[in-house]
Formats: structure tokens, sequence, C-alpha cells
């Protein structure tokens, strides 16, 4: 089966040969094409009129996958195209055109269903040691034997340099070339696919890279003065010119998810993606998606740091959203796991309590204003978020890498604390998701990096050194000039995961910790969660440091976990067996239970009826 998605950008194959070439460029005076194609020398500048909106449009005979073009501006400077599906060169080069129909899929595979969602994010350049979506292949069989059901991928929107976390993309359509062509990309997601497990792309619609963004030469109607976020001015979703802004990300979206076949989307921070018209581009995004798709399971997440419970749903709905990356989840366990209280931390100074209202209502913080500056305000509280809509981490790119260097929760903790955080992760009714090598509890760090050149380098360079003197655990790194340089290329590569040392015996420990968790959730716990109740979950202090979590299903089914959040044992307040729970069954257990007393980090999970 072959997939081509129709879009009313970039360059489209024709299937009597050539090759038809769009470009929106309302802000030039002149485009012109210039045509490189394979069997010549010399290129060819192709002129080109443009109509009363701006566009660019033409039909060029005798050319074909493989050819590179370009956009010549007011004669003046050359540009991709900014909906390219290839640039070999990166975004300072050609593009190329490619026939999307050429790769042959499967027919059979439509996904699977959002409640059996185990996410794994990696960075594709750090997986492995050659950085490939080839050698990421390799890796898959065993993703899927630990229990893994959907690989998540960070960015891959073109970006200039060798190398980046990919949120910093300027070619939306064009997926980054260090890491293979987009057949290699094909091959991967049909490898996933065979192993039963799905593929998410994390994708960026609220901001483009500093550098290679040249849509304000030509198109400034792609952007919005009149929104103001951490990038500069907003990405234009409401203001004149919007409309063809609004279906350039819109079709972005439906080209991943229909040429690549991907099974979810990620969007990251989608409170910077400003827009006062309604429906507004968060909400159109979800409806013409979920119009396009209705056969197959696909999978819409958000990055939301208002936390606005009204954009999640059931899955599928359209409007509204599958998930929510749920940072109130970490930010609680962090705090009792490590004592930190800086940065963002501080807003969690009940984390007991906090994580108790994480566990039964989704999110800890709704109603109250972020404390750190510039930070977006918390919605207003709306009761209960289905549980099944927030996807719950211990970690991810953000929590490791925006730290100073990069440490995982390995480093920063002791195991017996961290096997109970994984279980209460992989043994709840949201959806888990694990951050790449957590599962085999790696030791190498993920640090902050990014190839700038040049006055970008210094800017970013003095901004970490910045950022990190407010710190007073960095302080004094920050002012010796010990912070890792993120844009050194060994930043990049000691973010790189080591496999060899996966294989040593600690390691092997940590990973039949998560396949034995994984194996327990997807027996017996997912079958059961098409019947999650929403806003009928209970949670109390059981002792301190304690907390007793009761999540209710339909039928009277029900799941209660016990578990000791401190360093400390803790006396309970009643027997550790479930109260008022029939036929129960001992799922899982860590550390000891002594004369109704919990061990410090120990938890007991159940499942029964209620009486």
């Amino acid at each position: 089966m072959h997939y081509v998605h129709e879009m009313p950008f970039g360059a489209r194959l024709r299937p009597d040969g050539g090759a038809q070439f769009r470009l929106w460029a309302p802000g030039a005076r002149s485009a012109s094409l210039v045509l490189k194609r394979q069997q010549q020398r010399e290129e060819e500048i192709i002129e080109s009129r443009a109509s009363e909106d701006g566009w660019y449009r033409l039909t060029v005979p005798n050319t074909g996958a493989g050819d590179l073009y370009q956009w010549f501006i007011d004669a003046e400077l050359r540009v991709p195209d900014p909906a390219s599906r290839f640039n070999p060169e990166g975004p300072h080069g050609p593009s190329q055109l490619v026939d999307a129909a050429k790769f042959d899929w499967d027919t059979a595979w439509v996904g699977r269903p959002w409640h059996e969602a185990v996410i794994y994010e990696l960075h594709v350049g750090c997986f492995t040691p050659a950085g490939t979506y080839a050698a990421a292949e390799a890796q898959l069989p065993a993703l899927a034997q630990l229990g893994v059901t959907a690989v998540q991928l960070m960015p891959l929107a073109d970006f200039p340099g060798r190398f980046g976390w990919g949120y910093d993309g300027v070619l939306p359509y064009a997926p980054y070339a260090a890491y293979g062509s987009p057949q290699d990309l094909k091959r991967f997601i049909q490898a996933a696919h065979r192993l039963n497990m799905m593929v998410f792309l994390d994708v960026v619609y609220n901001h483009f890279g500093p550098d290679g963004n040249y849509l304000p030469r030509y198109a400034p109607q792609f952007f919005n003065e009149r929104h103001k976020t951490a990038w500069g001015a907003a990405v234009n979703f409401d203001a004149p010119g919007s409309e063809t802004v609004r279906e350039f990300f819109i079709h972005n979206a439906l080209y991943w998810l229909e040429e690549y076949r991907f099974d979810g989307l990620r969007f990251d921070a989608v409170h910077a993606m400003l827009d006062d018209s309604k429906p507004d581009i968060v909400e159109t995004l979800s409806n013409r998606i979920r119009e396009a798709f209705p056969q197959r399971h696909v999978h819409l997440v958000l990055e939301n740091d208002t936390n606005e419970a009204r954009r999640l749903g059931r899955p599928g709905e359209p409007g509204r959203y599958d998930g929510q990356w749920n940072g109130d989840f970490h930010h609680t366990l962090h705090v009792l796991m490590t004592d930190e209280h800086d940065g963002y931390y501080a807003e969690y100074d009940q984390p007991l309590d906090q994580l108790a209202r994480v566990l039964t209502h989704g999110f800890a913080r709704q109603g109250a204003p972020h404390i750190t500056e510039n930070a977006p305000p918390r919605q207003a509280a709306v009761g209960s978020v289905p549980l099944s809509a927030t996807v719950n981490f211990l970690h991810n790119h953000d929590q490791i890498g925006n730290r100073a260097f990069g440490e995982r929760l390995t480093q920063l903790t002791d195991a017996t604390s961290l096997r109970l955080a994984v279980a209460i992760n992989l043994l709840m009714p949201a959806p888990p998701m694990l951050f790449m090598g957590e599962e085999f509890g790696a030791k190498t760090p993920f640090l902050y990096f990014a190839g700038w050149t040049g006055e970008l380098r210094e800017a970013v360079r003095e901004g970490r050194r910045r950022e990190f003197a407010h710190f007073p655990r960095y302080a004094e790194a920050a002012e010796r000039g010990e912070l890792p340089d993120p844009c050194d290329p060994q930043t990049f590569e000691r973010s790189k995961l080591d496999w060899v040392s996966a294989q040593a015996v600690a390691h092997r420990e940590w990973r039949h910790h998560y396949a034995e968790l994984l194996a327990l959730r997807a027996r017996a716990i997912t079958p059961h969660l098409p019947k999650l109740r929403t806003g009928a979950h209970t949670a109390r202090r059981a002792g301190d440091g304690a907390l007793r979590v009761r999540w209710r299903f339909e039928g009277g089914m029900a799941l209660e976990m016990l578990v000791n959040l401190s360093h400390q044992s803790c006396r309970l307040d009643q027997p550790s067996q479930p109260q008022g729970l029939q036929d129960t069954t001992l799922l899982h257990s860590i550390g000891d239970v002594v004369a109704d007393s919990l061990s410090p980090w120990a938890g007991r999970w159940y499942w029964g009826r209620e009486s």
C-alpha cells in the first residue's frame, strides 16, 4: 500500500512526469525556482508569477525524485521550500524532490487503543552510538519484549548543525537528514508496527528555531507581533494571513500521520500557541485529525503548562486530546525522593498531599498560579481529570536535560526509593512513559546540546550560565565555567546511551524490574482500564509518609495501592489489608510489612471487589 498526503504546500510529483511547485510568499516582490536536475551540471532558474493572494505556482516537466530545488526571493536570497519533504544538506541548502509513493506499507496495521499505551521517549541521535533510524530499528525487538507499546520520537523537523534536541526546527515537513532518509524513517515505523508497537512523533507548532528560518523575509504573515512568547513574536494563528498559516500546520500534522503512518503526535508547549479565534488552533487540529482518520487509532497528546482540563476527553473525541504530559506527577515524586525545593519544585511544598490529588484527580495544581518567573498561570480548578488522560513519568528529556549536569534519578536518589516510584508509575491506571535508558538504570547523562555556531553559540552558552547562576547548588560551577558547553560536540556524545554497560548485572536487574512490572500491568490492570471511572477515586494518609489510594472501576472492582513514601518506617493507622474489598488478590509487593508497619519506600498493590 502506498500513501501520499496531498496538500496545498510544497512540491508534488505529477503522475505523467515532472512536478508542481508552490510557495506562499506574500512579502516577496518576486520568486523564481532554482532547479538542479541529477543528470545535469548546470542549474536552471525558472521565473514564476505571483497570484493576488501571494502564491507562486509553476509546473516543470522532466524533473523527478532526487532533483534539488530552491526558491530565489527578490533575486537576492535563496531559500528552501518551507514544506520541503527532505533537505539532505540542512535547512540552508536545497530541498529535494521525494517520491512519497515509493514506500510499500503493510495494510493490516490500524494501531492500538489508548488504554494499552506504555510510551518510551527517545532521541534518535542519542539512542544508539550510530544515531540513525536504522540503528534504532535494531533495538525495537528489545523494547517490545520489555513491554513498551509506543515509541515516541523527539522532534525530527530539520534544523541546522550536527546535533540538537530538535525543538528548534525550521522545516516542519523535512525529517532531519543526519538520522537517515525518509525511507529509513518509514522502515523504522513499519518495523515497530510489525512488533505491535505504535510510533508517536513530537511536533513543535509554537515557534521556529533561530537559525535557518527564512519565513520572516518573504512571508512575515507567519508571525503575529501582538502575541509574545519566550521565542519572540508568536506564530500567527488569528491575525490577517492566519488562514494559510493554520493550514500549514494542520497539513503538517496530517502529513506525518498519513504519509509516515505515525500513530500519534505529541504537541509541544501548546500554551504558547496563542490564538484568540474560535475554535482556536489547538481545538481545530484535533477536529481535523479526527475527521481524517476515523478507522485508525490515532492518539493526540499535549504538553500544556496551563493544565487546561477542558482540552482532554475520551480517546478519539473530536476537538479534544487523549492525553497530556503530567509534570505534577513527576514533580511531587521528585521532591519526595530528592528533597529538592528550588525552581519550580518550590511549588510542591506539600508533596505527599499533592501527590494524593494527582493520583486521584489527575493534576495537583489547577487553581494556583505558578510562582516561577514568566510562567503561565494555572487554569482554574474544574474537578477531576480522567486519569486515562494524564501521561505520567519519572524521567523525560526536559526533566533530565534541563538540569545543569543532566543527571538521572539513578544519580539523585537511592535504588530503594526509585524502585517504589517506578512501581507507582507502572501500576497505576494512567498511561506511563519512560525515557530512553531508564529501563536499565542508565548512568549516562542527557544534557542540553545544540550545534549552534557564531554569535548564537555564545548567546546560548551565556544564557545557560546566567540561568544556573540563580540556583545555589549550581552557582559556583556556573561562576567557574564548569557547566557543560551545550554547543560542544562532546556534550552530545556524552548524552548517548551506553549499551555496553547495560549488560552489567546491576543494569540487568533494573531491566528485569521494569519488565516484571510491565508484564503485571498488561496482565492484571490494562484489560480493566476501559472501565475506569472518573471522579470516584480516593486517597488518604495511612500514617506519617504513607498513602492508601483506591482506584475504582465499573462493576464494583477496585485497585488499591498502599505505599510508604518516606525514608523512615511508617506505622499504619489500620491493617495493611484493604478494608471493604472482597476476593482480594495481592498483585505486587515491595519492601516489608511488619506488625502493621511499612518499611521505608515499601508498597502493596491489591485487586478486589468492593463490598
